[in-house]
């Protein structure tokens, strides 16, 4: 029997959210108002940093079968930070408290700052409906 590649791992999971988040942030950075789509993206950052941190451990297991611990560590300790800012932005956005929204966007930015998304991007809205996701799991 041939080995199995499943081609949606954590990686690529992980990269595809963080281009989503960037194109998230920079659609959220245009919004004038509190409006639903704005609701919706800050929501989106939340759930996708959430299953970003969920990834984590998965995408450490090959290295940890190996004895790379030390390589494991350090990719969790790269990548902690997402839960702790899903947190977070899940509770601003539930509360409506957009002045904690707005503080927690550029250092989220910041985090992403290597990730480039084009113009052409094939990403979509991955957001609409986001808001009611986060509000009813």
């Amino acid at each position: 029997m041939s080995r199995l590649i499943n081609p949606d791992s954590a990686g690529k999971d992980r990269t595809r959210l963080s281009k989503a988040i960037v194109l998230s942030i920079r659609e959220l950075a245009k919004q004038k108002d509190v409006t639903t789509e704005a609701k919706d993206l800050a929501a989106f950052i939340a759930l996708a940093l959430q299953s970003i941190s969920e990834g984590i451990d998965a995408s450490v297991v090959a290295w940890e079968k190996r004895d790379y611990w030390v390589k494991a560590d350090r990719f969790r300790m790269e990548w902690i930070w997402t839960g702790q800012y899903a947190e977070k932005m899940k509770n601003a956005v539930l509360k409506d408290d957009w002045a904690t929204i707005a503080m927690l966007m550029p250092q989220i930015a910041q985090k992403f700052g290597k990730v480039a998304v084009s113009e052409n991007h094939r990403l979509g809205k991955p957001w609409v409906g986001a808001y009611r996701q986060l509000n009813h799991p």
